[in-house]
């Protein structure tokens, strides 16, 4: 464990539809499972209008699993309709975008939570305002960086782009996780994870299967795969990194 527990984790991805959301909803419902007060947070979120009648979409998800009752505009902050990078969605209706109520959102959740999991948009070079992206962002939080990586071909490449990007704007990675493994798995499937750390120096902490069912399943599915979340909590200083509990309440040795 490390010295001083980290407050929060940014979950970010190597490109768009590789599953952030349901990781970061499954690791959600594994810390709540070792006890731990968690909030989530989607700060952008496009696709839908506004959060007024409500939290959709990653947002609710997220929300969802980690049982909070805080109020929509802390959750997600910023939303748009179009399903696009926020800047340029938030520019197709007339609107300008800010980190500032992103920020002031993440304080008052992490001054009512020990933990505040946040989703990014896309991968982190996605544009948020004129001139700060999603890795922008992760540094204004001051949190480190989980990255959700498709386990197929190309994950080496997206891998050490990311991690390249992420180091070059000063942000630490704890780790990769390669999801939607096939199975049986096919050969890059099964090559690609050594591949990775050898390539960026850096651990994957697991591999997990894709999974059919609507997202809420998959998330309390993938929630019990207790190895790599304890991995992952170990690497934070939180608690479940040796005698874990699963979500379904469970002790295992991991």
């Amino acid at each position: 464990m490390s010295e001083s527990p980290s407050r929060g984790l940014f979950v970010t991805g190597t490109d768009t539809g590789v599953g952030k959301t349901v990781i970061a909803a499954a690791f959600i419902l594994y810390l709540r499972a070792q006890g731990v007060d968690v909030a989530g947070m989607k700060p952008f979120q496009t696709g839908f209008r506004s959060v007024r009648t409500g939290l959709r979409g990653d947002a609710s998800l997220l929300a969802r699993s980690a049982g909070t009752k805080e109020p929509s505009n802390l959750i997600n902050p910023c939303s748009f309709r179009d399903p696009l990078a926020p800047l340029v969605a938030a520019d197709r209706e007339g609107r300008q975008t800010s980190l500032v109520p992103v920020e002031d959102a993440f304080a008052a959740l992490a001054s009512r939570h020990h933990f505040v999991l946040v989703e990014g948009v896309g991968g982190l070079g996605v544009p948020l305002t004129p001139g700060e992206t999603v890795a922008d962002l992760a540094v204004l939080l001051g949190l480190p960086l989980l990255v959700v990586v498709r386990a197929g071909l190309g994950a080496i490449s997206h891998s050490v782009l990311t991690a390249e990007y992420a180091w070059k704007k000063g942000l630490e990675v704890k780790g990769f996780v390669l999801n939607g493994a096939h199975a049986p798995p096919t050969l890059a499937e099964r090559t690609n994870p050594a591949a990775v750390e050898a390539a960026t120096q850096l651990p994957v902490l697991g591999v997990l299967p894709r999974l059919a069912g609507r997202r809420a399943q998959v998330a309390a599915a993938l929630g019990n795969r207790v190895a790599v979340w304890a991995r992952l909590a170990a690497a934070l200083g939180l608690p479940g990194g040796g005698e874990a509990r699963t979500p379904g309440g469970e002790p295992v040795c991991v």
